[in-house]
């Protein structure tokens, strides 16, 4: 239920223009700057599952299979820094299972964060940073 509330809280705030991308920009400079547009951009790349991180381990919300963090690589991140609050901090993980399912998994960071998250992304080994492609 938290899971929820805080990805519905994040979205919303994205919306707003709250949370936006200051780290990232894409080949033609142009900023992706909300959470709702790397979602829709990673989705449309197909990363269309969800997950969320447990102590069993990261369940993919669509198949409902479990992945431990040698069964994954994130293939891209997007960190998200509020305006004027440093509580409006997100994390978005585009990841790979190794059975193909593509998906997102989003985390608040700081006080916020989910310590599940946490402790899972810790373990995994395969984390890549690339940058989105426009497509031409």
């Amino acid at each position: 239920m938290i899971y929820i509330y805080l990805l519905l809280n994040i979205t919303v705030l994205s919306v707003k223009g709250i949370i936006t991308n200051k780290n990232y920009m894409n080949t033609d400079k142009e900023e992706l700057e909300t959470l709702v547009s790397v979602l829709k951009k990673i989705g449309d790349e197909g990363y269309t599952t969800q997950f969320k991180a447990t102590e069993k381990g990261l369940v993919s919300l669509t198949s409902q299979k479990v992945f431990q963090p040698e069964e994954i690589k994130v293939n891209n991140f997007y960190r998200f820094e509020g305006e004027s609050n440093p509580d409006d901090n997100a994390i978005v993980y585009a990841i790979e299972t190794n059975d193909g399912e593509k998906g997102s998994l989003i985390d608040a960071y700081g006080n916020y964060s989910d310590v599940h998250v946490a402790n899972f992304m810790k373990q995994v080994e395969e984390i890549h940073k690339e940058k989105l492609h426009q497509d031409s």
